[in-house]
């Protein structure tokens, strides 16, 4: 059945500046890391995708590796495109990054290397039958390789028209500066960092907001659920379907669902109540809360999902109590993954 966007999806998302570009993003970007693999039906990842883009939702964030299997993502994403979303290709922020392990070998093990970098980024196009993408990410960083390398990998797809911009996710506020200096000899500007942040994760207050506001840069955070920690599918136990029980959902952690961090849970869900929304939507609307948070990632495993996440936009403020009471329970829950590449100086 031929798809044809809502005539209003432009009538309610919110959209933001991102850091000192002319770009603007929506404060909810989807985020296809889980649930677009080969696991899914395509007529599941379809609804997703026509649903999110109807709400307003024009950015969709891909990975080479992501799945399962590794690359099924991006060449699922590539299908759909090409039979839903080809008409609206000027109306969408697609990106993808490389900086995982993606393919046999020594040169596909991950990194930073030039080799890597712009193999991974044609990999990518081709999959997704795209001629560019709009945001070229260096997934990591990698103390193997010179950042110069990184970065001129980067410049380099720019100036050879497959990315539009180039990003960094998980990089220490000090690389992040670094390789701000670094792109601006290509006059390449970074147009945007991806880190992990949530309720329970909240590394980046330390420094990487603050290191983004200097360099102009925008922030799209990832994991503002933790991974589903903060909605209301662990109040009462793990549930069948919970992602820790799907294939390819080794990255949440039993640890991560210890009872401290759901006594936590519990006490946030009665604050969310208290303001009208459910756990999920507080969640995201915390991590709005700061300007400087251009948008943030959701994942999602349906269209119902997609729609209550964006329902959050309905309440974004927060009273002075109610950040209070947020604070109390929002404690580190030793749930960031990406620390070790957010940890070099």
């Amino acid at each position: 059945m031929t798809y044809h966007a809502s005539n209003t999806r432009y009538e309610t998302m919110q959209y933001r500046q991102c850091g000192r570009s002319g770009l603007k993003l929506p404060l909810l970007s989807l985020g296809m890391w889980h649930n677009f693999g080969d696991t899914t039906p395509l007529a599941t990842q379809r609804e997703m995708l026509r649903t999110a883009f109807d709400l307003g939702i024009t950015h969709f964030d891909l990975a080479n590796n992501y799945g399962p299997p590794y690359g099924s993502a991006e060449a699922n994403f590539g299908h759909l495109f090409k039979q839903d979303f080809q008409p609206y290709r000027d109306e969408l922020i697609i990106s993808t990054k490389a900086g995982w392990d993606m393919w046999p070998g020594p040169y596909g093990q991950g990194g930073g290397s030039r080799k890597y970098v712009l193999a991974s980024l044609d990999q990518s196009l081709k999959r997704m039958n795209l001629d560019y993408v709009d945001i070229f990410y260096s997934h990591r960083f990698d103390p193997e390789t010179p950042l110069e390398e990184t970065m001129g990998a980067l410049a380099t797809a720019v100036q050879q028209g497959k990315a539009l911009y180039v990003g960094v996710s998980s990089y220490s506020p000090e690389k992040t500066r670094e390789t701000a200096e670094l792109l601006k000899q290509w006059k390449v500007p970074c147009l945007i960092h991806q880190p992990s942040y949530n309720m329970f994760n909240r590394w980046i207050e330390q420094g990487l907001l603050d290191e983004l506001e200097r360099q102009g840069m925008g922030c799209i955070t990832f994991t503002a659920l933790a991974q589903g920690l903060l909605s209301d599918k662990y109040l009462n136990g793990i549930p069948d379907d919970a992602r820790i029980n799907r294939a390819g959902g080794g990255s949440l952690k039993s640890d991560h669902l210890s009872e401290e961090n759901l006594q936590r849970v519990r006490a946030l869900n009665d604050i969310a109540k208290a303001r009208g929304q459910t756990l999920a939507q507080m969640a995201l609307a915390w991590v709005l809360r700061d300007p400087r948070v251009t948008t943030t990632l959701i994942g999602a495993s349906s269209s119902k999902q997609i729609r209550e996440n964006v329902a959050a936009l309905d309440k974004l403020s927060f009273s002075a109590g109610e950040l209070a009471a947020i604070d109390k329970q929002a404690q580190d829950g030793h749930l960031n993954l990406w620390e070790v590449s957010s940890r070099h100086k």
